[in-house]
This record gives structure tokens, C-alpha cells and sequence, in this order.
């Protein structure tokens, strides 16, 4: 069976179809056989992605990286089984095709509460989740007391996760490896960011998630959107000479794709 990827946070603008699309393509780049899906059924945001890379690759004759990009199967009400949930029925025949012929199936959910996210997260192999690096976005996994900063309780998206988790349990199922990465870190030492480390640590103990490195806040993410392309394209796509700032962006990829601990990756790595 592959492995199912989940990248999910119910927070919009943390940089999931980003994280999403480069991590789909570096293990295309690694030789794995990947299948994408995505759960945002408006903003189809990695699904644009994957359309502007199909699309420039035609231009420029380059042979870059894809994976394989699936779509909910359009089904008439008769060719849903009764008792069934139609959205569930779509997603899970999709997971099913993309496992067949992937090593790896890579599902981008939408930035709020649907019931096509909360089913995929039960089928996580690994849960990755996204997340600003502010006190906005760590509501989303747990409600802090604002005068002492102590922990109290955890918030909506982390009971979500906990729901999941229990349901793979009564499957019979591993665990779910849940990842919080940290994106849009400021470059300098800043007194907020080391605040929301600290919370992020102690909260990872608590309810169960290993932190990653994610990506900085970078001009170039915003400039690779239109042609599809991902950080790992750059000399392809004729950048010879990359920038200090790409360098170190391209090895935040890496950092992140290192902790992920994916199978099989650390051999081809």
C-alpha cells in the first residue's frame, strides 16, 4: 500500500499547497512514484499549481518532475451505494486508484473544516501541518492563558487530529506521525518567535507531534507559483547562478524532507 501523506491546517495562508507541491516533486526527483489529490474543491490551489508546471514544461521542453494529479471521480446518485456519504465515497475510490500505482499519495486539504478533511486525516501516514510562526496560528492547536502563556487545552484542528488518530486505532492502523512545521520565520531572533517555539515544544509533548523545519518567508515562493515550479527547479529551468536567499531556501527543503523521515527516502536522499 502506499504511504498516504496529509498536508492539513484549518487555517487558510500557511503555506500548505507550497509544502505540499515540494514535497510531492523532491520525492518524484528521489524516483518515487507519487499521486497527488486536492481537497480544496474551490480554491484548487495545489491543482493550479500542478496545471502552471504541466503548462510551462510544454513551453520550455523540459522534462521536470510531476506527480501523478488525481481528481474526486464525478459520480450520478445511483452509482453511490446506499447508506454511503457521497464526498467519502469520491475520496476514497480517488485514494484507492492513486494507491494502485503510487509509492506515495499526497492529499492537500482545504484551510477550513470539511467533512472530505476530517475523513482524509484518518487515512494519514503522516500528518504534516503548516503553521505561521504566530500566536494567531498556534490557536489553532491550543488555547493559551494570555497573561501566564500556560497551555489550556488543546483547540478545534488538534481534536480533529485526536478524532482521526482514535479512529485509526479501532481500524487496527499505525499511528498517524503528525509534523508541525514552522513557516514564515522571521530571519532575525525575535522575542514572539522564541515565545511560540517554547509553546510549540511544549505543546509537541503534550498532544503528541514532532516539530520540523518549514520554509522562511521568501519572495521567490511567490514567483515559482505561476510557472509551476518548486525550489529544486531552479538550474533546470535555466537559473545558473541562484541567490543567497535560494540557497538557503533550497536547503530548508531538504532540512524539512530529512525530518519527515519518510520511508525509504533516507537510502535515496
Amino acid at each position: 500500500m502506499a504511504h498516504i501523506i496529509i498536508v492539513g491546517n484549518e487555517k487558510g495562508g500557511s503555506g500548505k499547497s507550497t509544502t505540499s507541491m515540494h514535497v510531492a516533486t523532491a520525492l518524484v526527483r528521489m524516483g518515487f512514484r507519487v499521486s497527488t489529490l486536492d481537497l480544496d474543491l474551490r480554491q484548487r490551489s495545489l491543482g493550479r499549481y500542478i496545471e502552471n508546471r504541466a503548462a510551462f514544461r510544454r513551453r520550455a521542453g523540459l522534462e521536470l518532475a510531476m506527480p501523478a494529479h488525481g481528481e474526486l471521480p464525478e459520480l450520478a446518485p445511483e452509482d453511490i451505494p446506499e447508506g454511503q456519504n457521497p464526498q467519502e465515497y469520491r475520496l476514497s475510490l480517488a485514494v484507492q486508484a492513486a494507491q494502485a500505482d503510487s509509492d506515495f499519495v499526497l492529499i492537500d486539504c482545504p484551510g477550513s473544516h470539511t467533512r472530505l478533511s476530517q475523513m482524509a486525516h484518518s487515512l494519514a501516514d503522516t500528518l504534516i501541518t503548516p503553521l505561521n510562526d504566530s500566536f494567531v496560528d498556534f490557536d489553532l492547536l491550543a488555547r493559551l492563558d494570555p497573561e501566564t502563556g500556560k497551555i489550556l487545552g488543546p483547540s478545534v484542528y488538534s481534536e480533529m487530529v485526536w478524532a482521526a488518530r482514535q479512529a485509526r486505532a479501532h481500524a487496527g492502523l499505525p499511528p498517524i506521525d503528525w509534523i508541525v512545521t514552522r513557516n514564515r520565520v522571521g530571519s532575525q531572533q525575535m522575542r514572539n518567535k522564541k515565545k511560540v517555539g517554547d509553546a510549540l515544544v511544549r505543546l509537541s509533548k503534550r498532544i503528541g507531534f514532532r516539530v520540523a523545519p518549514g520554509f522562511s518567508e521568501r519572495v521567490i515562493f511567490r514567483e515559482l507559483f505561476p510557472q509551476g515550479l518548486t525550489l529544486l527547479d531552479l538550474r533546470d529551468a535555466g537559473i545558473e547562478k541562484l541567490s543567497l536567499s535560494n540557497v538557503a531556501a533550497r536547503q530548508e527543503l531538504r532540512d524539512l524532507i530529512t525530518s519527515l523521515a519518510l520511508p525509504g527516502v533516507a537510502a535515496r536522499f
